[in-house]
């Protein structure tokens, strides 16, 4: 978990697994004091409720996620997710939390004599330089598209998170909306991520998630999209399509669910859909490949639900 932690002295970080701030410290990115954080009873494993819903601890790791069959059965999106994150080594070490309150990928914020909006400066460099793999949803000041797998799957299931400060925060409230440049998520200076609840799974409900990248293994995604849906009888009887890799925030792709709320399953209807995953888009100059990206895996991920 990275997110900021106030000292006697300067501003730290929390450490537990440190998958990602061990590399911002080898950078030279992040150069302020550390917080060992160690794991609660309640802050690890998953805890199963009389009606199907789990809480994940925070400090559950990635691989553990993704290797659970209890978990893969009722909720096979975040499975997954966890599935096709990283590579196995990060995994292992990985946490739920960390990935949630992980920082920016951006190769201008990674560099340590760039200064920009998410290090405190005065604008966003990639806006006019090198944005290739920055978003295509573009929403606020910051062009760097959320880094977090896990947030784009938990938002499809509408999962609340919650910190030793508050309770049942959305994915959107964890985050943000995309338009505060200045900070990855909207944890408070000394705020910690304890766990993740997911409701009950619905009756017959079907998951996928999909990337696209740019190469085999091991690589960030260009697009990366969950869908859940109930199909009965032929028809859509629910849709929940979340998207990352497009935009400062993970994102509802709310047009797409609409076009196939209460609509019969087929190939026609699927491929309207898939075009109305990119409603609201502003690519930006070197970003509107991604949104072929993102409509071919909203169509891959809706037919193979819908077989």
């Amino acid at each position: 978990m990275t997110a900021s932690a106030m000292t006697s002295t300067q501003p730290g970080e929390f450490r537990a697994a440190g998958t990602d701030l061990s590399e911002r410290r080898r950078s030279g990115v992040s150069t302020g004091p550390l917080i060992d954080i160690a794991a609660a009873p309640d802050m690890i494993g998953m805890h199963w409720g009389a009606d199907g819903s789990v809480r994940l601890g925070a400090f559950t790791t990635i691989a553990a996620i993704a290797a659970d069959a209890r978990l893969a059965a009722a909720y096979p999106g975040i499975a997954a997710s966890a599935q096709g994150l990283a590579t196995p080594q990060v995994r292992h070490l990985a946490t739920l939390g960390g990935n949630l309150a992980q920082r920016s990928r951006c190769w201008y914020f990674r560099n340590p004599h760039i200064a920009c909006l998410r290090k405190g400066g005065p604008d966003c460099p990639a806006r006019s330089g090198n944005h290739l793999y920055h978003v295509a949803f573009d929403l606020g000041p910051c062009v760097a598209p959320h880094p977090s797998t896990m947030a784009a799957a938990l938002l499809a299931y509408d999962a609340k998170v919650m910190t030793d400060q508050r309770s049942s925060l959305t994915i959107g409230e964890l985050l943000g909306d995309g338009r505060n440049g200045g900070s990855d998520n909207a944890l408070l200076p000394d705020e910690m991520i304890k766990s993740v609840e997911l409701p009950s799974p619905l009756q017959a409900e079907r998951a996928l998630y999909k990337r696209a990248i740019s190469r085999t293994h091991a690589e960030w995604p260009l697009v990366e999209a969950c869908a859940r849906a109930v199909v009965k009888d032929g028809t859509f009887q629910f849709v929940r399509l979340a998207a990352g890799g497009i935009a400062p925030v993970p994102l509802r792709l709310a047009a797409a669910e609409a076009a196939l709320q209460g609509k019969d399953a087929n190939a026609a209807n699927i491929a309207s859909a898939a075009e109305q995953a990119t409603a609201g888009a502003k690519p930006l100059p070197m970003t509107g490949y991604k949104l072929d990206l993102l409509k071919g895996v909203v169509r891959d991920l809706l037919e193979e639900i819908a077989e």
